[in-house]
């Protein structure tokens, strides 16, 4: 049978499922083209899935060798030993012992070749990475505590790391392996489905496995980077003096920072300020006199200019000349900054553009959402024209509204409802009009009355 036969029955099958692979794109168009032919199409499938499956299994057999080293060399001998407390244990090690059991599981069915069944059965427990993963910034803590303060524990770290099983690598170096674990499913498991036939049985489980990886992935590498944000801004507020120069905030996001010179406006001498650039702020600071006692490594705060305020221009460094000058406007001040070095001077320009550009868009995202959310305390359609009525108080008595709620019943009940934010009604009272009385005795006698106006 011939190769122009398959084409036709092979795209359509391809687009009925909805594959997303490049791989399934660029045969859909080698076979339009009339490049290649079915057979060698799947061939070349079939050759990639075996080499993706072979490194698979290998760097899952290294990677399990691994793990073993840490719970018999470490979580069981601590445990028998008694070195460290449960409590303290727990804290370095968390959930590693049970990723072992289920890598365990996860190894014997990828040497079996049961490669769907292997990932259907281990994609449920990611959780237990994803609890690692959380936990890694306190295990290593505690492990540096535990280091300093409990002498025995250092020792007998110290003697199991030179076991040869270890092969030089520490406790600190086995510990995210997890973590990096996580990043090289990904790519094999996408790399794996991508190479796997739509006909095959663990076609579907495989393609599953892909996009449960992706999410815990994707959780870690969120949860790596606000680390490293959080140590960023960490080592900036060390190098700041002085109680008052807090720069940690939550949602604050550390940018970049780096040394600018300060044109004056007059024709003055060039100023080198340090500059920080936040999520949403700049940072001016000077640096410390270097014959302080304490802050001589140390920077002054001088100023700091609100990002939603700002707005930025070039004023040179277009060219490929040797550094360019920055305008910034801010509501109180204007800043003409520059640099020497053109490209240092371009990735300022591309930080604080796209730095006021997010801020900016996130306000009116936040402004639009929340004028959605309020509702009129009155519609147009629906609203009540104010109504004064005339209450006066019966002769000889004092003026009261106790003695007149029988009065306002009707008046009330042929009024609109009103808003349910404004369900309670204010009544405002004016003591000094003077009103006839319909009962009045004659037409000529006159009674003070209160005018009460309902709102």
């Amino acid at each position: 049978m011939s190769a122009s036969s398959y084409r036709t029955p092979m795209k359509s099958h391809l687009t009925n499922i909805q594959l997303y692979t490049p791989k399934a794109r660029e045969i859909q168009l080698t076979c339009s083209r009339g490049g290649a032919t079915i057979e060698e199409q799947r061939a070349r499938w079939e050759r990639k899935r075996i080499r993706t499956a072979k490194e698979l299994v290998e760097t899952e057999q290294r990677y399990f060798e691994q793990l073993e080293l840490v719970v018999v060399y470490f979580i069981e001998i601590l445990k028998a030993k008694g070195t460290l407390q449960p409590d303290i244990r727990d804290d370095i090690f968390c959930t590693l012992k049970a990723i072992h059991s289920i890598n365990r599981t996860l190894l014997s069915n990828l040497e079996d070749g049961k490669f769907g069944l292997a990932f259907d059965i281990f994609c449920p427990q990611l959780q237990l990475y994803t609890t690692y993963t959380d936990n890694m910034e306190h295990a290593v803590k505690v492990l540096q505590e535990q280091m300093r303060k409990n002498k025995r524990f250092a020792r007998f770290k110290k003697l199991q790391e030179s076991r040869p099983e270890f092969q030089g690598l520490t406790l600190e170096d086995l510990l995210p392996l997890p973590r990096k674990r996580v990043y090289q499913y990904k790519h094999l498991l996408r790399d794996l489905a991508e190479n796997t036939s739509p006909d095959s049985p663990d076609f579907e489980q495989l393609t599953s496995a892909v996009k449960a990886v992706s999410e815990v992935s994707q959780h870690i590498q969120d949860q790596a980077r606000r680390h490293e944000n959080y140590l960023q801004m960490l080592r900036v507020q060390k190098l700041l003096k002085g109680q008052r120069s807090k720069v940690l905030a939550p949602g604050r996001k550390y940018i970049r920072e780096g040394w600018l010179a300060i044109v004056p406006p007059k024709g003055e001498e060039l100023k080198h300020k340090m500059f920080f650039l936040f999520s949403d702020f700049l940072l001016m600071a000077k640096p410390c006199h270097p014959l302080h006692p304490v802050h001589s490594d140390k920077f002054a705060w001088q100023k700091a200019y609100p990002l939603i305020e700002g707005t930025i221009e070039k004023v040179f460094g277009h060219t490929k000349s040797q550094g360019g000058l920055i305008s910034l406007t801010f509501r109180e001040e204007t800043l003409l900054v520059m640099s020497n070095d053109q490209e240092d001077i371009n990735d300022w320009y591309r930080c604080l553009s796209a730095a006021i550009g997010q801020l900016r868009s996130r306000s009116v995202f936040i402004q639009r959402k929340d004028n959605l959310a309020r509702r009129p305390i009155r519609s147009i359609n629906n609203s009540t024209p104010m109504e004064v009525y005339t209450i006066a108080p019966k002769s000889g008595g004092k003026r009261s509204l106790n003695t007149d709620q029988n009065q306002f019943k009707d008046l009330n009940a042929k009024s609109q409802p009103m808003n349910e934010g404004t369900r309670a009604k204010r009544i405002r009272l004016e003591p000094n009009a003077t009103k006839r009385h319909p009962d009045a005795a004659g037409p000529g006698v006159e009674q003070k009355g209160t005018n009460c106006i309902i709102l």
